[in-house]
């Protein structure tokens, strides 16, 4: 490989008599003499048995060392954390999973400072690992190459594709009487068959072609499956192209991901009915990237984008369904024929978005529709505002009967005291569900309620009751479920004023949250209002409560982009 005009970065390590020593590590690793004039590209991945999401990660970052090879450079593996959001759904283990998209992110940037990689390849397959690489690759702003992981094939149960969500929703159809435990056992043992993110368009999906549209992934790489063996090659063409990236000084992830990108990003996740989640990782990526682009710009792109493709949870397909109707290149072709895209946004080829997709077939019109032929005019997901959201609150109306609900809140101070209520189904047609006290200062962590969400749906009230919170839902997440209402509870967010009885109206076509009380009454329980006492926090949920910022910017814990310093400096 031809060194790129610009000092390496790794230079700083290998270069100079004084680093000596550090030649000397070098070689323990199995470093050659001869390899230290070239370049050093970290892969990290979070390879683990701690989830299937993240199991299929190990084989595919190790074939990218042999593109990384084959490029020229030298291929240094590395792993970070990973938190299951199937394990630590419906507890306070919870707490963690959002936490860990900066724990990933700070611990890649850690790594690449410390070491001075001078490029990175990054692995990723469940949901808050996605955004947590990007975010790492955006603040590093070196070289580097986004591969998700894949989600896993559906299962087969009764002549049916189902998911883990069809498990999820089972138990709320166990306690309504609607099925049986043995029924529920026997779905448990069918829905999850192979490795892999969940095969919905639930948060990883989502952010997987999150990725794909920003350019940081390579073209055709976020529906192909977990379990199909050509990822091996995508691995090896992601490592290959890193020392590409590399070698001609770019395009880096600054010059990816712009305000018109972010848009086409969020243009994609309404036209798929993608996952709520993407509202706090959008805002998170810009950030790193020294862009304000906050709730209210994805609730502009939301607006005007028509929902396309019918995939779950509001729809009928999944992942492998869209890979084999063309990927996330069918829907960015319908979005720009039809004018809902900005085509001359960079993809990691170097060509402009347009060029990219000019031989892309027309959409199959089953799972991916033109937009003439949209499934609604506009996106599956909707942000809210009124004076029960001012900064706004998000809710996925692809699949809705309705979304318009009025009703009386029923209030809880916590996620274990809805779903206790719930499972005992303590609550009638027409409630509005309220739980609070669980955003990302004040759960901390801002958990999501999937757990409550499903039973609601399972027990067949998915449309006859409202839920709404200040926390997070799960993409799998599907009903009259509103979330990352802001600001929080913890922050003197109207949330905290709502008492048993109050009427709150949701209008999901005006695109409005409000609670039925007037101004003066609000005004006098605001004063009254004694905050709920929290239990002590220590390490990392202390420090992350102490740093975090509002949901509507991204929930994110540093002040925003940084730069590197000169090539010539140390990076230290």
């Amino acid at each position: 490989m031809t060194a790129p005009k610009k000092k390496l970065r790794s230079r700083i390590v290998t270069e100079g008599l004084d680093r000596a020593p550090h030649r000397a590590f070098l070689r323990a690793t199995g470093v050659g003499d001869e390899d230290f004039g070239k370049p050093f590209v970290g892969i990290v991945s979070q390879h683990g048995e701690n989830t299937p999401c993240s199991m299929s990660l190990g084989p595919q970052a190790d074939a990218a060392r042999l593109g990384v090879a084959a490029g020229g450079a030298i291929p240094v593996q590395f792993t970070t954390v990973s938190v299951s959001d199937g394990v630590s759904m419906n507890h306070k283990g919870m707490r963690m999973s959002l936490v860990s998209r900066e724990l990933i992110a700070d611990s890649i940037e850690a790594v690449v400072r410390a070491h001075a990689y001078d490029a990175l390849v990054g692995f990723a397959g469940c949901d808050k690992t996605l955004p947590g690489v990007m975010m790492a690759m955006v603040r590093l702003d070196c070289p580097s190459v986004f591969v998700y992981g894949g989600a896993m094939l559906p299962g087969t149960w009764r002549g049916k594709d189902v998911t883990i969500l069809t498990t999820y929703e089972g138990v709320g159809s166990v306690l309504a009487g609607r099925m049986s435990e043995a029924e529920l056992d026997e779905l448990g043992h069918a829905c999850a068959p192979t490795l892999g993110s969940c095969p919905g368009q639930f948060t990883a999906n989502t952010m997987a072609m999150v990725a794909e549209t920003l350019g940081l992934a390579l073209p055709g790489s976020a529906m192909l499956p977990a379990a199909y063996s050509e990822r091996l090659a995508l691995a090896r063409r992601a490592g290959r192209r890193v020392t590409e990236i590399l070698r001609a000084g770019g395009p880096l992830p600054r010059q990816l991901v712009t305000r018109k990108s972010l848009e086409n990003a969020a243009a994609a996740v309404a036209a798929t009915g993608g996952s709520t989640n993407a509202g706090l990782h959008l805002p998170a990526i810009a950030h790193e990237a020294g862009i304000r682009f906050s709730l209210d710009d994805v609730a502009e792109v939301f607006a005007r984008t028509p929902l396309i493709a019918d995939l779950q949870p509001g729809g009928r397909f999944l992942a492998i369904d869209l890979h084999r109707a063309g990927g996330v290149a069918s829907v960015l072709k319908a979005l720009l024929d039809g004018g809902y895209l900005h085509g001359d946004t960079l993809a990691l080829s170097g060509k402009t978005l347009a060029e990219e997709l000019a031989a892309q077939a027309k959409p199959d019109g089953e799972v991916v529709r033109g937009t003439a032929e949209a499934l609604q005019p506009t996106g599956g997901v909707v942000v809210l505002k009124g004076n029960l959201a001012p900064d706004g609150a998000l809710i996925k109306v692809a699949g809705l009967k309705s979304a318009v609900f009025e009703g009386p809140a029923r209030v809880f101070e916590c996620e274990e005291d809805a779903f206790a209520a719930v499972s005992e189904r303590r609550y009638a047609p027409g409630d509005v569900l309220v739980i609070r006290n669980e955003g990302p200062r004040g759960g901390p962590g801002m958990r999501e309620m999937l757990g409550v969400t499903a039973l609601v749906y399972g027990q067949g009230m998915g449309e006859r009751v409202a839920l709404l919170t200040d926390g997070r839902f799960s993409g799998a997440t599907r009903g009259l479920m509103v979330g990352y209402i802001g600001p929080e509870a913890a922050l003197g967010g109207p949330i905290a004023f709502v008492h048993d009885g109050d009427r709150i109206r949701i209008d999901g076509d005006a695109r409005t949250l409000d609670l039925l009380v007037d101004a003066t009454e609000l005004a006098r329980r605001r004063s009254a209002h004694r905050p709920v006492p929290r239990e002590r926090l220590a390490g990392v949920l202390e420090k992350y409560a102490q740093l975090v910022g509002p949901a509507h910017l991204g929930a994110v814990t540093h002040s925003g982009a940084v730069e590197w310093p000169d090539d010539n400096d140390s990076p230290q």
